[in-house]
């Protein structure tokens, strides 16, 4: 064979293989197709992208999927839906078809998660070595929704410059968590010592309770080892700084708080037990020591023991001799309702020999705080034993009080 023909031989078979890649690259929808079948076979999915796609190969495979839908076989509802999928990989991964998770970047618009079927999803899957993906130009999230039980995180926004092995990792993440009537929009700065599990995880930023009628707005800072699993996420121990402003009508309460323990949330659950807590404030917030136990599924749950250092000021006095003691305050307390707080919660006080055992409704008692004064007891039903009280100088000795209100007596703690 003559060197021209050996030449023309190999320019129809480059001109072949051009007009090949011209005729796949110009039908995104084969391309689209085949992508999310080979994609779908590989997670036990059903994906499917009913939209318009597009497929670039200039500096590298790009494809663009719209109105995507992941479900697990015979699943009720998709696990994933996303109004585009805009997905950029290096030649290198097409050539390992997969065995190299190496990714430019991924880019989502209007993307929901639903937590139980993720998590149902999860719990199919057999264990095998977990790869994680490498993204040289990072991740961004418009729009997205995460689906709970009875809760969800709406408005996210999630920008990650890039995730590479041993690396540590940057991101930005804000939305709005809703449930029932709580809003909780936050905006929060993220850094992950690597991209692996159980690694060291960072957060500050913004965080604002907001409920009808009352807000706190909080700067937040927690840090911890994050761990997950089929089974949920846990950080612990987590550390946890935060300084709020409590604002309720004419009340505005700010306040320092922190805490160290394992927080973990598992099937729309969480949980923070046990926790040491310190409390500081000024006015009616008191400077509080102790530890609690804290669980939130369709109610939270709280039980908190410790101690107050001495009777804030700004509270009712006590009537000596327990108003001129020194001593500390232990105290406990226990609430089982609404996020809120709105619900019947249960103190206990002791100072010295005299203990104080009551129910009370915190906005009743907020309102009565800010209220004029009408009656020298706040809102309460409850039990008061000491050994001598003194009132305008009349001694009453062995005292034992009993406080009643219809609405707390038989409530709940």
């Amino acid at each position: 064979m003559t060197r021209a023909r050996r030449w023309l031989l190999a320019f129809a078979a480059v001109a072949l293989l051009l007009a090949l890649v011209a005729w796949w690259a110009s039908r995104p929808q084969r391309v689209a197709s085949m992508v999310t079948s080979q994609l779908g076979s590989a997670l036990g999915l059903e994906i499917t992208a009913r939209g318009s796609s597009e497929y670039w190969l200039a500096g590298g495979p790009r494809l663009v999927l719209r109105d995507v839908e992941a479900r697990a076989p015979g699943a009720a509802r998709p696990m994933l839906r996303a109004a585009s999928v805009d997905v950029s990989v290096p030649w290198s991964t097409v050539r390992s078809r997969g065995a190299d998770l190496a990714i430019k970047r991924i880019e989502l618009d209007a993307p929901v998660l639903d937590v139980p079927m993720l998590q149902a999803w999860l719990a199919s899957r057999p264990e095998s070595e977990q790869k994680t993906p490498t993204l040289s130009d990072g991740l961004r999230v418009r729009d997205g929704r995460v689906l709970g039980a009875g809760w969800s995180v709406d408005a996210l926004a999630l920008d990650v410059p890039r995730v590479m092995p041993d690396k540590a990792v940057e991101a930005n993440v804000s939305g709005r968590y809703v449930a029932s009537d709580t809003r909780v929009p936050f905006a929060l700065a993220l850094t992950m010592t690597k991209p692996a599990n159980d690694a060291g995880l960072g957060a500050h930023g913004t965080v604002t309770l907001e409920q009808p009628g009352r807000r706190m707005p909080a700067t937040l800072r927690v840090s911890g080892p994050l761990h997950v699993d089929d089974h949920g996420m846990q950080i612990a121990p987590l550390r946890a700084s935060i300084a709020a402003r409590y604002t309720q009508k004419d009340v505005d309460l700010p306040f320092a708080f922190a805490l160290n323990g394992p927080l973990r949330m598992e099937s729309g659950a969480v949980s923070l037990s046990p926790a040491g807590i310190a409390l500081r404030g000024k006015g009616l917030v008191p400077n509080l020591d102790g530890r609690a136990a804290f669980a939130y599924t369709d109610k939270a749950m709280l039980h908190l023991a410790g101690t107050l250092a001495t009777w804030p000021d700004a509270w009712p006095a006590l009537p000596p001799p327990i108003g001129q003691s020194t001593s500390p305050l232990p105290v406990i307390l226990d609430y089982a309702g609404p996020f809120d707080f709105s619900s019947v919660a249960r103190l206990q006080l002791a100072r010295d020999d005299t203990r104080f055992d009551a129910r009370f409704a915190l906005p009743a008692v907020l309102a009565w705080i800010d209220a004029p004064p009408t009656s020298p007891l706040p809102p309460l039903s409850g039990r008061l034993t000491t050994p001598t009280l003194d009132i305008d100088g009349v001694i009453l000795e062995g005292v034992d009080v009993r406080l009643h209100d219809a609405t707390l007596d038989t409530a709940a703690p």
